[in-house]
């Protein structure tokens, strides 16, 4: 079963340490460049510790961490959403066994609303996922440029 754990101040070193490893992978899309710790700088990560309007979940299956979600409601079109999902992920090893589907619809389920949920063009799993996930929601599609998509959609309670 999956399920969302939101992300409690004392959690914020796990968090941390997994996004780092999601960036890490978000390299092949972007060029994020790493610092002399080696880390690669998220600009909004302190932010969902300190922004109310900011959330952090954990997904878990069966209780196991398998990935995490940042949602918060800033738009990237200019629109008005109620949600953007800022970032997320399933690690590898859960890939390919449905759990970013099953989490994604527990998300929508617990966080109906106005969504957009961007992705990169080159990002295929990613692009592939969104879309047919969004499609039963007839997405407006708005591209940021040429490499990022948005959906747009509304999920009903």
């Amino acid at each position: 079963m999956i399920t969302l754990k939101e992300v409690r101040p004392e959690d914020r070193e796990l968090l941390w340490n997994i996004n780092q490893k999601y960036l890490y992978e978000m390299t092949n899309f972007y060029d994020n460049e790493m610092d002399e710790k080696g880390n690669i700088h998220y600009g909004y990560f302190d932010a969902y510790f300190t922004d109310p309007k900011r959330k952090a979940f954990f997904i878990c299956s069966d209780e196991q961490l398998c990935g995490f979600v940042f949602i918060n409601p800033y738009s990237l079109t200019g629109g008005t959403p109620d949600y953007v999902m800022a970032e997320f992920t399933v690690f590898p090893v859960f890939r390919r066994k449905h759990i970013a589907r099953e989490a994604v619809r527990v998300i929508f389920r617990q966080i109906p609303g106005k969504w957009e949920i961007k992705y990169n063009e080159k990002n295929i799993p990613a692009k592939n996922l969104w879309n047919q996930i969004s499609a039963k929601y007839s997405p407006d599609k708005v591209h940021l440029n040429e490499n990022e998509t948005v959906l747009v959609f509304t999920v009903h309670s």
